[in-house]
């Protein structure tokens, strides 16, 4: 069964600061790399090739929502820690954003579904209340319960 996936950021400076630069740079190519890797299936995207302009928490444009669908966990988790690329972005978040626990939250998905930002939200708020489940979990707890 497919997983979808959210993860949220929230600039530490606004999001069109110089300091935010390279992250912003970064984006399309990263974005190409995950559309071109085993697994993939869809991504959000907003008015330009990213989804950085959709705002997901009403009145707070620098907190940012990034969601995609995958296969399953393994394809999603050699994007997110093994693609060379995408590990430079991981490595310098802390530059970039404030920390938010949770951040990421996975869940299985109908073949087909395509998740919004409010199911993601909603999966996130579940897993920090309740903590990890096979209905919403974390790449933890799915290596620990796989």
């Amino acid at each position: 069964m497919p997983i979808a996936q959210i993860n949220v950021a929230r600039f530490r400076v606004p999001k069109d600061d110089p300091v935010n630069a390279a992250f912003m740079a970064a984006l399309d190519h990263v974005n190409a790399q995950a559309e071109a890797a085993d697994g993939f299936i869809w991504r959000l995207v907003g008015e330009g090739n990213d989804a950085t302009d959709i705002e997901a928490v009403a009145g707070d444009p620098d907190f940012i929502v990034n969601m995609s669908v995958w296969r399953d966990v393994p394809s999603l988790e050699a994007f997110a820690y093994r693609q060379a690329d995408h590990r430079k972005v991981l490595a310098r978040r802390k530059e970039w954003f404030d920390p938010i626990e949770p951040s990421v939250a996975l869940w299985h998905v109908e073949p087909g579904h395509v998740p919004d930002v409010a199911e993601g939200l909603a999966k996130l708020r579940e897993l920090a209340e309740a903590g990890p489940s096979h209905a919403v979990f974390n790449f933890a707890w799915y290596r620990a319960n796989a």
